[in-house]
């Protein structure tokens, strides 16, 4: 394993570290499958490992490689009829999800390109890409979802949700899809439709008319301005946001992440992955909110290594390597 010591002291401690979590993990009790936590959550969640399978594509450790190709075949067994793919991977009756799909193409995308078999589950890749063009209700590429399906699954995340399209963005470009792509950015870059329903005409897409970032959510008459970190990195990473808009996107978090500290509401340097949090009294505002989700705390505010690792991962794009390090 290689990482740039040099550049950053520290790194080399930070991936060592990270690497001995992916290999104490590597077989859980499920089909010997990983697990998806050390201490918890022995179930291989097919979320969570194409996310780490990023780990195996960038070290190209064999150990993992072979996890990863596993997991991946395993996946491809248990697809529904429909190409679906389900949110555990040894479970073929979990489904409902609406990012473990495009996941699967992600780190399928990636995976074929680093082992170099162009052709690998060819099968599964042809009936996922089948299954998500028909998640566009309106059969125009942009993909829309039922509320809780992706991996905020106590938060209501509805319509054209931001984290779900920098996916399926991400999985056309890399088979190939690009006549998909293009429409789809097209149709990101449209404007929402917000309260006063300004500078949004004919098809709405994801662009906030007076914020510097895509909104969490948006469908039809209604959107959501809320900031998503995991949705936003990806769109950076992905090329959905170029280079200008991505710096003054960086800009707006570091800003606001300092007001949120001022206020008391954030301690520490990392950024919170919803802001502002939803509390009491908000248009989305929900009772079940207080139990599970009160405001700065797990899907409403909380702060996630693995999201964190995704704007880290987009400052580096962004160029911001000060803001990174």
């Amino acid at each position: 394993m290689v990482v740039a010591a040099e550049i950053w002291p520290g790194v080399e401690q930070a991936a060592r570290a990270a690497y001995d979590v992916l290999m104490n993990n590597l077989c859980g009790p499920y089909e010997g499958l990983p697990r998806t936590a050390g201490w918890g959550y022995p179930e291989p969640y097919t979320r969570d490992l194409p996310l780490s399978s990023l780990a195996a594509l960038a070290t190209r450790d064999e150990d993992l490689m072979r996890s990863l190709r596993s997991v991946l075949q395993t996946l491809a067994r248990h697809q529904s009829p429909l190409g679906l793919m389900p949110s555990l991977v040894h479970d073929p009756f979990d489904l409902g999800a609406s990012d473990t799909t495009p996941l699967f193409l992600v780190a399928l995308g990636f995976y074929r390109k680093v082992a170099g078999e162009p052709d690998f589950l060819q099968d599964a890749a042809r009936s996922a890409l089948v299954w998500m063009d028909y998640r566009s209700s309106e059969s125009r590429v942009i993909v829309d979802q039922q509320p809780t399906t992706d991996w905020r699954d106590e938060l209501w995340v509805p319509g054209y949700g931001l984290y779900v399209n920098t996916l399926v963005y991400t999985y056309l470009r890399l088979f190939g899809q690009q006549e998909k792509a293009a429409v789809l950015y097209e149709r990101m870059h449209r404007f929402a439709v917000t309260e006063t329903g300004s500078l949004a005409s004919g098809l709405g897409g994801l662009l906030l008319p007076d914020k510097p970032y895509f909104a969490l959510w948006a469908f039809k008459q209604y959107s959501s301005d809320r900031f998503d970190l995991m949705g936003n990195s990806l769109a950076i990473l992905s090329g959905l946001a170029s280079q200008n808009p991505a710096s003054e996107m960086i800009l707006w978090i570091e800003t606001e992440c300092g007001r949120l500290r001022d206020e008391g509401d954030l301690v520490g340097e990392l950024p919170p992955c919803l802001f502002p949090f939803q509390r009491h009294g908000d248009w989305d505002y929900r009772p079940r909110i207080e139990r599970l989700n009160p405001p700065g705390c797990y899907a409403n505010g909380g702060v996630w290594p693995f999201i964190c690792g995704f704007y880290i991962a987009a400052l580096i794009a962004a160029g911001r390597l000060d803001l990174a390090e």
